[in-house]
């Protein structure tokens, strides 16, 4: 296996750390991810992450959308992971959390399923070395590609249920429905950095619709964050993007935006709703000492949406060196969309046989209590 390091998180001394082990596809990566690692980390010191190659992926689950090498980019940035371990074994190894010195493995509680149907956590739950968190409602990578196949939302005209999920009168698996986002106060407060700017930052502010956040999003962030000491983003509203973007976007609303990029590790805050375009009040309240867009740019605009910061002198069009954009991850999507629409019925399909197992075992479990109950009550 290969690895990554994030060497800020390397100091502290390795007898003295509780390591903790996740793993997954990590495709499409969205918040609800971001927070079992959050949740993760917080059991332990030092939180090492494995992510499948895309050999296993296919091969378990389906075609990924990003590529392997854009899937380690993605848990690189988020902010609690530690350490990257490239093409982790789809089914958790002993070993492998050995090798990398990790007590226990921590996942959501919904559940993972080889291409065989088997739970890929059963050999670390079976030595005692699993730990459950809470999964993150309203949101799964399973419902991101059916919006993106439909290139619609609720609050939209057009509707279709051809994106390979099933349609509201029929049974869902509790693991792949989704519900609407309810956010909290509490949640953002566990996704933010609680770091105020001091007097020496050099604040750097940015704004756009960051939908979707991916590779190329990433690389911006960090290309952004190295003009200054302190990276202030700023989320337009849902209308504000649909209004410059098209009907379709933004895919996810502002909410999942603000959660998506508040576990950005180069991201210090966030500013909800922002103006549209750029206003002077933005710079002065935060004093920001530049502006910065980068040389991909979303929709079309009808005026400069920086032109506030380009007046003052400060405004500064970086390139991150990834073209990636929000579209190429759709039109990989529709491209094969009959591929994507077969992955997401058969992650359901194989979740549902699951739970009817489940259920039946529950079923005979409580019918030998039953009789047992019953012979002992007769035998007294």
């Amino acid at each position: 296996l290969q690895h990554y390091f994030i060497q800020s998180n390397l100091r502290m001394k390795e007898k003295q750390q509780v390591r903790v082990w996740c793993d997954g596809c990590y495709d499409v990566m969205h918040f609800g991810h971001a927070n079992q690692l959050r949740q993760a980390k917080a059991m332990g010191d030092y939180l090492i992450v494995g992510v499948h190659s895309d050999e296993e992926v296919r091969q378990n689950k389906g075609p990924p959308v990003l590529t392997e090498e854009e899937r380690y980019k993605m848990v690189c940035s988020v902010k609690w992971v530690d350490e990257v371990v490239e093409g982790a074994p789809y089914v958790t190894q002993l070993q492998t959390m050995d090798d990398y010195k990790a007590q226990f493995c921590v996942h959501g509680d919904d559940i993972t399923l080889d291409a065989d149907g088997k739970d890929t956590y059963h050999i670390v739950k079976d030595a005692g070395r699993y730990k459950e968190c809470r999964r993150t409602q309203g949101v799964s990578t399973t419902d991101l590609v059916g919006r993106m196949l439909l290139m619609t939302r609720a609050n939209n005209v057009s509707q279709s249920s051809d994106h390979g999920l099933p349609s509201q009168d029929e049974f869902v698996s509790p693991y792949t429905k989704t519900c609407n986002l309810l956010q909290t106060n509490s949640k953002i407060t566990q996704f933010s950095s609680n770091c105020e700017p001091r007097a020496t930052d050099k604040i750097v502010y940015t704004a756009g619709a960051f939908d979707m956040l991916h590779p190329g999003l990433v690389d911006f962030l960090e290309a952004a964050k190295k003009e200054g000491t302190y990276l202030i983003v700023g989320l337009y509203e849902d209308d504000v993007v649909n209004s410059y973007k098209g009907s379709s976007y933004p895919i996810q609303i502002l909410q999942e935006r603000v959660l998506s990029v508040l576990a950005n590790r180069n991201v210090d805050e966030v500013v909800i709703g922002a103006p549209y375009p750029l206003t002077e009040e933005v710079l002065d309240h935060f004093n920001v000492k530049v502006v910065v867009r980068g040389k991909v740019h979303e929709g079309t605009h009808e005026a400069d949406p920086f032109q506030a910061a380009v007046d003052r002198g400060i405004f500064k069009e970086i390139d991150s060196g990834n073209p990636l954009e929000t579209e190429d991850l759709v039109l990989r999507i529709i491209r094969n969309r009959k591929l994507f629409m077969d992955r997401n019925k058969k992650k359901q399909l194989k979740e549902l046989n699951n739970l009817k197992k489940m259920e039946e075992l529950k079923e005979t479990v409580h019918n030998n209590n039953g009789n047992e109950d019953s012979s002992c009550s007769v035998s007294s």
